[in-house]
């Protein structure tokens, strides 16, 4: 009887080794790499929302690590064509219509994307979660019957960042993000993020519905649906250039 309460005390302190050794960096990290894999392909549907109006894109994105991004825009009609192209710090926007190629400086992160409640660091992730940020446990919660870890990021001094702060909620069992809290650098809360409809995309758990919501605007808010989905299929780097943002289809 003694041995095997030895036994027990030795399993509890492993298994309280391995949390105490379990970061929040760990967790955001594990985050990201559930979402994005080593590359990424994806269509998704935009739904944005008014008091009075609402209207709807479709767009294809195609992603690779952490540095290379393109997103294209195939629906309405009017939109067809604009393309976003992120290249290491470097974002590019394709405009068909006037057949013009613009590079954004990073004063336009913070910007509106094409009209939505996301911003274009939202959608083309210039700055890094994982790199641009310190990371910090908060008080676990509960989010739809999840039990999730809080993240509190910081951003590092010398880091070019959208965010004074950013709360991240994400699920202790498949790492999955459920809530994020954008908030400005006087600390006044700008945007929440909130993912639901969890799906299996190509053996990953993944909110099939993202929305974001602006403070202190009722009736305004963001929604993107996952149509489809998958991971760690080829894309080779030339892939991601100026040129194929015009031709992509």
């Amino acid at each position: 009887m003694k041995f095997s309460f030895c036994i027990f005390l030795l399993f509890l302190h492993r298994l309280f080794s391995f949390s105490q050794s379990f970061t929040a960096t760990d967790v955001i990290r594990k985050a990201e790499d559930n979402v994005r894999g080593s590359s990424n392909r994806a269509e998704l549907k935009m739904t944005i929302v008014r008091p009075s109006w609402s209207r709807e894109m479709t767009m294809k994105t195609w992603a690779k690590g952490d540095e290379l991004a393109l997103i294209l825009i195939t629906a309405p009609a009017r939109d067809y064509g604009i393309a976003y192209l992120r290249r290491g710090k470097e974002l590019w926007n394709w405009q068909p219509s006037i057949d013009r190629l613009i590079k954004l400086p990073p004063s336009m992160m913070l910007q509106s994307w094409m009209g939505s409640d996301f911003t274009n660091d939202d959608l083309v992730k210039e700055s890094s979660s994982v790199k641009d940020y310190y990371h910090a446990f908060g008080n676990d919660t509960v989010i739809a019957g999840h039990e999730c870890y809080k993240i509190i990021l910081t951003p590092k001094p010398e880091a070019a960042v959208a965010w004074g702060k950013i709360y991240s909620w994400i699920t202790k069992k498949d790492f999955i993000q459920l809530r994020v809290e954008f908030y400005d650098e006087d600390g006044e809360l700008v945007n929440t993020m909130t993912g639901s409809d969890i799906r299996e995309f190509d053996g990953r758990l993944i909110p099939a519905k993202i929305e974001m919501e602006p403070s202190g605007k009722p009736g305004h808010k963001t929604i993107i649906e996952h149509l489809f989905l998958t991971f760690n299929e080829p894309i080779p780097d030339d892939f991601f250039t100026e040129q194929n943002m015009k031709r992509v289809k």
